[in-house]
């Protein structure tokens, strides 16, 4: 039988999608080529904005227009809040965003019996990791790993701990055995990633971190770069970064959950962290990792923020000097704390506010990647078009070189100039 799958929003959804792909495959299931009848539809929906759920709904309906014939599953967190509007706009198989062997299940269970499946759980009444095969979706160079799930920091703008749950963490011993696995696959890199990865191993015993993930997955896997996911500025301590650089694998770029550079604006939201804390983080990992690159998100029109705490979060780019950052208008999701604050913001007032944000993020990105000229930079290549190779750096920058048969290969690379959002250069 034949699936087409498809994954909204973060990197946990897209790992998640390829271990579905995997439980699929033992059941004889194959990917569908272009033309192919399409047997079974799965998409796996996103929550985290307004904007994710829309485009759930929009690729729910698309699909199902696209294959009427087909069986149409659905999982993830929007359909986690919203069961009965995935049933009504064409899914036989709801589920959440819980196990996801049980969503495999039911599908089967359902192309069996013809009856459509709903189940969807308490995702507070999750207290198991439930392990997955680790891998990457068909063609990729780089493997994920999923180490944690759920989170408890209960931000005030923030559905997701309603939608996954509290914090959950995958063993060390399935972690190292599943990363030897996937270097023995021979994959060069390997991203560990989850909802809130910083908070790894406060549920399991002795005290874990995710030093001790990270010291974990670069024993088992000695010949793979390791790369981190999005990062709580919580857990960058000097311990930290000391034993994440002793591993001489970990990628030296950081993806780092900003959310506002404005102290007012951060105490509302409830992150954990003011700006000055946020700045000696920047400073440890640019000592321990010189030449980093530092990438992050930021919320613009948040409620009550003004036009002062605007330019506070905007002057804050400019003094870290990210090497990326990607901008969000602040969404409104319904049960959270900041939904129901005062002075809301116009849809036209964040919106500016986010271009205002971008552009000079924009900015900050150019002059980073106009200081890996003249650098040499060790590059995993995943592309081709026309004789031309395009990778990413270990510091995440994506690079364009010519060459013959690349792909999922690690070379140095001389950066000669800096095209647009890309890097060029020569291999070594």
């Amino acid at each position: 039988m034949h699936y087409i799958i498809t994954a909204l929003g973060c990197k946990v959804n897209q790992y998640e999608a390829q271990a579905i792909e995997t439980l699929l495959h033992a059941h004889g299931f194959t990917p569908a080529a272009d033309g192919e009848p399409v047997d079974l539809i799965v998409v796996n929906t996103c929550a985290v904005t307004a904007e994710g759920g829309r485009k759930s709904r929009q690729m729910i309906r698309k699909l199902r227009e696209e294959h009427p014939q087909a069986l149409c599953a659905v999982c993830g967190c929007w359909s986690q809040l919203s069961p009965e509007d995935a049933a009504s706009i064409g899914a036989d198989v709801v589920h959440g965003s819980g196990s996801k062997q049980a969503f495999v299940d039911d599908i089967l269970r359902a192309l069996n019996e013809h009856t459509p499946v709903t189940c969807v759980d308490n995702p507070f009444q999750r207290f198991d990791f439930e392990p997955l095969p680790a891998g990457a979706a068909y063609g990729r160079t780089r493997a994920m790993l999923k180490i944690q799930d759920g989170c408890n920091n209960f931000c005030t703008y923030c559905v997701i701990p309603y939608t996954r749950g509290r914090i959950r963490s995958l063993p060390l011993d399935e972690m190292a055995r599943q990363a030897a696995h996937l270097a023995q696959e021979g994959y060069r890199e390997l991203v560990l990633t989850g909802i809130e990865i910083a908070s790894y191993g406060r549920d399991l015993p002795g005290e874990l971190t995710l030093a001790d993930a990270v010291e974990t997955v670069a024993a088992a896997a000695p010949q793979m770069r390791l790369r981190l996911g999005s990062l709580e500025p919580t857990v960058i301590t000097e311990d930290f970064c000391r034993r994440a650089a002793a591993t001489g694998q970990v990628c030296p770029h950081f993806h780092l959950s900003l959310q506002s550079g404005c102290d007012r604006t951060l105490a509302r939201m409830n992150r954990k962290y003011n700006t000055t804390e946020f700045l000696a983080c920047v400073e440890r990992l640019r000592r321990y990792f010189p030449g980093c690159a530092l990438t992050a998100d930021m919320i613009t029109g948040f409620p009550g923020e003004t036009e002062a705490d605007q330019a506070a979060a905007v002057a804050f780019l400019e003094q870290v000097g990210f090497a990326a950052v990607h901008v969000f208008p602040y969404s409104r999701r319904p049960g959270t704390k900041a939904d129901a604050m005062p002075e809301q913001l116009s849809h036209a007032v964040k919106s500016a506010r986010a271009h205002e944000a971008q552009r000079v993020a924009d900015a900050c990105k150019q002059r980073y990647l106009a200081q890996q000229v003249d650098r040499i930079l060790p590059v995993l290549f995943e592309t081709e078009h026309d004789g031309n190779w395009v990778g990413h750096s270990d510091n995440y920058c994506l690079v364009r070189v010519a060459g013959d048969d690349l792909r999922g290969v690690v070379k140095n690379v001389k950066i000669s100039a800096v095209s647009g959002q890309m890097l060029v250069g020569d291999l070594v």
